[in-house]
């Protein structure tokens, strides 16, 4: 999943950033309103971390743009505005979730997990196709009830595979959610990535539970011969 950090504190914000990162999200960073209402308008993020007291322009400004613009995109305020009054205002005008500062990173995190299943209107921590589970709390997979050992690229792809396990995804958007600002398209890693994922999926299944449709994207499948549409 990618998420949008926009924090004027350099040293929280890259502590954050690298948190999420080692979790396995892919993070993007900016430390003003004007920068993050831009980032916003150019890509689709899956939620973003917003503090409040934001040079050029205020967070709740921003906010009242994301939410005129993008109602369905996920918001979470981290501020030092920690009274009932500044979190009221803040979920009036939009807010999904508030955290004031200071903060523990494990509730930051767990908060993120919490809106980011009901940004794919997933209510359970447990995701499943079949005979493949992916816990998300945990941050595990289990294929045939045996855990699968997975880099945190490979279980970022793994878990949005599931999350949109009824339709094709592109590469496009593949790129846009599990990547940051600072990937390469053209780089061929995502075809790497892919390509390890099913090597290691079909070890235990037998078969490649990956499939492809020429010229669209990647899809799940729950049955041999279907790798290719």
């Amino acid at each position: 999943m990618r998420i949008l950090i926009v924090e004027d504190e350099l040293d929280l914000q890259e502590a954050i950033a690298d948190g999420l990162r080692i979790e396995g999200y892919a993070v993007d960073t900016c430390d003003n309103g004007e920068a993050a209402y831009a980032l916003l308008y150019e890509v689709n993020y899956d939620l973003v971390v917003l503090d409040l007291n934001l040079p050029k322009l205020d967070g709740l400004e921003v906010l009242a743009e994301i939410r005129d613009e993008k109602p369905e995109l996920k918001v979470l305020i981290l501020s030092a505005r920690s009274s009932v009054s500044d979190k009221v205002r803040g979920l009036d005008v939009g807010a999904n979730d508030y955290l004031a500062k200071p903060f523990d990173f494990a509730e930051l995190e767990a908060r993120i997990r919490n809106l980011l299943r009901r940004r794919f209107v997933q209510e359970s921590s447990m995701l499943s196709y079949g005979v493949i589970k992916v816990d998300l709390s945990k941050r595990i997979a289990v294929v045939n009830e045996n855990a699968i050992s997975l880099t945190k690229k490979e279980f970022a792809l793994f878990e949005y595979f599931l999350l949109n396990k009824d339709r094709v995804v592109s590469q496009e958007e593949l790129i846009e959610h599990i990547w940051d600002q600072n990937a390469d398209s053209f780089s061929g890693a995502i075809r790497v990535h892919i390509a390890t994922l099913r090597k290691k999926l079909k070890a235990i299944l037998n078969y490649d539970p990956i499939g492809t449709k020429i010229g669209e994207g990647y899809f799940l499948s729950d049955k041999e011969g279907d790798a290719n549409a």
